[in-house]
């Protein structure tokens, strides 16, 4: 903190502050200061900055040199500007005491209202306002929230006294209590603070109060509420808290006050419209904590109508001076309006896309202005249903949101039953729930609303297959304990039974006890108007992660470019399929592969024509078959276990020869897959026997797949539509393994197109997943068109860290800042980032034309995005459902890129 001397200015009268200084007064504090300057009529006060918390933390929690001093000066400007006196019990002067981030906080830090009242004061108030009743109020509402924020004591205690002096009230409301209730209770909250403080009596000085209400803001920055927002939203924690400090306003002096919140527009749809509550004769903390009904902002015309005109005017100045939608906060005594603070106004995807597209059609902002306006996250809420954020809900845990949006439905733990579930004519919607998902789950996926794991992270099987089907998905709630044989699943003392209804919601990682309601997503004029603005505008391309016809189909609506990534793997998902996949792994020797490999030939062959069709005109990348062949078979420990019970039929329940000869079959093909997974096992899968190294060994499963796809490619050449196939190889660690394999694939190609009696264009590239395939690349590139980096294998070889298993320690790693974010969510740009850009940059210099892009998790993360921009990729590949994200990314990418050049 050398940086400071003695005469470091600490304090800003708000007539000294602006807009523009929000890093250092906060967005509050700049908000107050620039409202200040217009003219509009808002209580005088300071602001204490930003740089004085940090200060407070570097000297030990210690109030840096000078302020202290400098804020009693501003006080005394304050005293002059009222003409009342700070703890004078004649004349005193009342003051709050606010937080401000630079970045809005809603509710994360704390807030203290009639500051500087006391045993004296309290008195001079009752003779200032003749309204004692209203005195003894403001008394006990300060003493019960500086007793909370400041003291420590549970709020609650205070709450239980309250209760039960307006349960002896003719109304039951706090406006019922009389001059007497108020100073028994006034009595009763010292005496809880005495009890709860260990003798320490409720402050009577008000500079005492004063000190303590500041200190107890500064602490607030470090909460664990504070500290969990800013790690949720990626705010710095070193940005700090300005305090502000304002004249007390009282909108609890009769009828004619009141207190209330509006916004320039509504926050949950944007439609133009005066939106927010109020209270009349009531204080700010009564509109927020329920213990009131507040009315709707459209009926103060009709109680107060000047009041309500000359906000409306105040407002609307706002929005014009500020540009963007305003959340205002505003007091009225006894007919008089104050303006207590204003900011941009938090707000949801639909209200944000309409907001920005509608103020560029009033002339308020420009189209880039708007592009930029709009978090390309908050997407995600336009894509998917929502839970209501208005309804009451009950969290039972929260784990990862690896699929976005939200679902209810009863609780299944059996994907079969699921299925089963699915068919019927009367189904209930049902949440499959496992310890983690594998691809024998898929059938029960498939019918699911959605999918919730105990185990896994944000790109295990759970997560990438309900991203791809678009489907709500929450993995890794490790606070699960799941007793499948008893069809339960419990979280502490909580109890969840088959059956049960549950809601999920993979945008927020939250696990709601039953049937939440939700609100259905809707894709407007707005929405294209403004994607189409960033598509004007953006210079990376964006592709889409499919497998299927389907998926490519909603890929291809939501405006990808091409399929950027097929797993061909995931086409043997289904009972049928893997059935055939089996008896191709099972088979002894390459004649009896190659005759099951028959039988797979058509269906993939089937899929690639959807898939063909769907993206008709625009590029496809097929990856070949990637994942080690065990992976098809069943669980290891459930195949032992169906041996056993099986056995155990034999003995005790057999009903004759010809059932335990049936029995005995079944027990023979289940030893028969047992050897086969015992045979395929592998220490380090990840690492073993899958990705080019399967064609390698086994080059007719790498000529089924590309006879299939040329076949399909040709029928649909055939048809007279465009079809541009990209072969990719995975997992390549050495330039002969793509030789190889890529010699194989134009080999197939050219019989296939030489039977069909057609050309089609169509080109081979590998998959970047290895750091060594990385620091290769000038060499692999002899034998590439194209480049795909695989940053979910790319970052697990990286980092050494499984991202399956990871889930376990990362929120801790993430928690104590031993790295900034989860590296299987966002990039990491100082380790994988460096390999990305070795490797982009050394293929091209092999080969200048070398197409690059990302397939990986990391293609729909925004700033995963700017920095694949930054390093000259050609484009990113996502989930379907996050394309619009991803575009809406690129194009701020380049706007962002093209204001510094411009400075």
């Amino acid at each position: 903190m050398s940086q400071f001397n003695r005469d470091h200015k600490w304090v800003y009268l708000f007539a000294e502050g602006n807009g523009r200084m929000k890093e250092l007064l906060g967005g509050k504090g700049a908000g107050v200061a620039e409202m200040t300057q217009a003219g509009i009529p808002v209580p005088p006060g300071f602001t204490i900055t930003t740089e004085a918390c940090n200060a407070y933390y570097a000297y030990d929690r210690q109030f840096p040199e000078g302020m202290w001093t400098q804020s009693n000066l501003a006080l005394r400007s304050v005293e002059a500007e009222t003409g009342k006196h700070f703890g004078d019990p004649a004349n005193p002067l009342l003051v709050s005491v606010r937080s401000g981030s630079a970045i809005s906080m809603p509710g994360m830090m704390d807030t203290v209202l009639n500051l500087g009242l006391n045993d004296e004061t309290v008195e001079g108030l009752a003779q200032l306002t003749g309204d004692r009743r209203f005195a003894l109020d403001a008394y006990r509402r300060f003493i019960s929230m500086f007793g909370h924020i400041v003291m420590g004591v549970e709020g609650e205690k205070f709450d239980r006294v309250l209760s039960r002096v307006k349960a002896r009230t003719p109304g039951g409301q706090d406006t019922d209590l009389t001059e007497a209730d108020l100073s028994e209770v006034i009595e009763s909250y010292k005496r809880i603070i005495f009890a709860e403080r260990h003798g320490e009596e409720f402050p009577q000085n008000p500079h005492d109060q004063l000190r303590m209400a500041i200190s107890a803001v500064f602490d607030s920055w470090m909460g664990r509420r504070a500290v969990d927002y800013r790690r949720i939203h990626r705010i710095a924690d070193d940005l700090g808290t300005a305090v502000n400090v304002q004249a007390m306003v009282f909108g609890n002096l009769g009828w004619d006050s009141g207190t209330g919140v509006a916004f320039t527009r509504n926050p949950s749809t944007g439609e133009a419209i005066l939106y927010g509550e109020y209270l009349l004769n009531a204080q700010g903390e009564d509109v927020v904590a329920g213990i009131r009904t507040p009315k709707a902002i459209a009926t103060l015309a009709e109680e107060l109508p000047d009041v309500a005109v000359q906000l409306q005017e105040i407002v609307h100045r706002l929005e014009r001076h500020y540009r963007d939608m305003q959340d205002t906060e505003f007091t009225i005594e006894r007919g008089k309006l104050w303006m207590l603070q204003t900011r941009n106004g938090k707000r949801t995807g639909a209200a944000a896309v309409r907001t920005a597209v509608e103020m560029v059609a009033e002339g308020l902002i420009d189209e880039d202005t708007a592009i930029l306006r709009v978090e390309p996250t908050q997407l995600d809420q336009l894509l998917h249903p929502m839970v209501d954020p208005n309804a009451e809900v009950t969290v039972l845990t929260t784990g990862l949101p690896a699929s976005p949006g939200a679902a209810a439905g009863v609780v299944v733990f059996d994907p079969d039953e699921g299925e089963q579930l699915a068919q019927r004519a009367d189904a209930t919607p049902y949440i499959l729930v496992r310890e983690e998902t594998s691809p024998d789950d898929f059938h029960g996926m498939v019918g699911a609303q959605a999918v919730l794991t105990a185990r896994g992270g944000m790109t295990s099987h759970a997560a990438v297959v309900a991203r791809g089907m678009g489907k709500a998905c929450v993995v890794g709630a490790g606070d699960i304990e799941i007793d499948e044989d008893q069809g339960i699943f419990t979280v502490g003392e909580v109890k969840v039974r088959k059956g049960d209804w549950l809601t999920v919601d993979g945008s927020t990682g939250q696990v709601l006890l039953g049937q939440a309601p939700t609100i259905e997503p809707v894709l407007d004029h707005n929405f294209e108007t403004l994607m189409g603005w960033a598509d004007a505008r953006r210079r990376l391309r964006v592709r889409a992660n499919a497998d299927n016809g389907p998926d490519a189909e909603v890929a291809r609506n939501f405006g990808a470019e091409g399929i950027g990534l097929c797993r061909t793997e995931h086409m043997f998902f289904g009972e049928e399929r893997l059935a055939a996949m089996r008896q191709m792994i099972l088979a002894e020797g390459r004649g009896e592969r190659e005759r099951a490999l028959e039988k797979l030939l058509p269906l993939q062959r089937q899929d690639f024509l959807e898939i063909f069709h769907a993206m008709e005109g625009l590029p496809v990348t097929i990856r070949l078959l990637d994942p080690p062949l065990h992976e098809f078979l069943p669980n290891r420990d459930d195949l032992m276990a169906e041996i056993t019970e099986l056995r155990f039929t034999i003995m005790q329940r057999a009903e004759s020869m010809a059932h335990v000869a049936q029995l005995m079959e079944q027990i023979w093909q289940k030893e028969s897959l047992l050897r086969q997974a015992d045979r395929l096992r592998e220490a380090n899968p990840m690492l073993g026997h899958r990705g080019c190294r399967l064609g390698l060994v086994y080059p007719e499963v790498t000529e089924m797949q590309v006879r299939a796809l040329f076949e399909a490619a040709c029928t649909v050449k055939g048809e007279g539509l465009a079809v541009t196939p990209e072969i990719m190889v995975p997992l390549v660690s050495t330039p002969e393994e793509l030789r190889h394999q890529g010699e194989l694939i134009r080999r197939v190609a050219e019989e296939v197109m030489g039977a069909y009696g057609l050309r089609v264009d169509y080109t081979v590239g590998t998959m970047i997943e290895l750091p060594r395939a990385a620091l290769l690349a000038d060499k692999i590139a002899q034998h590439a068109d194209f480049f795909s980096f695989g940053t979910n294998d790319l970052t697990q070889t990286t980092l050494g860290m499984s991202r399956d298993d990871s889930a376990r320690f990362l929120s801790h790693y993430i928690l104590h800042k031993v790295m900034p974010d989860d590296p299987f969510q966002v990039l990491d740009q100082e380790g994988v980032g460096q390999l990305l850009e070795i490797g982009t940059q050394r293929g091209r210099a092999t080969n200048p034309k070398l197409k690059v892009g990302i397939c990986g998790e990391h293609g729909g993360e925004p700033r995963s995005i700017a920095f694949c921009d930054g390093i000259g990729m050609d484009y990113v590949s996502c989930s379907p459902f996050r394309v619009p994200l991803a575009r809406l990314a690129a194009a701020q990418v380049t706007l962002r890129g093209s204001a510094t050049m411009a400075e």
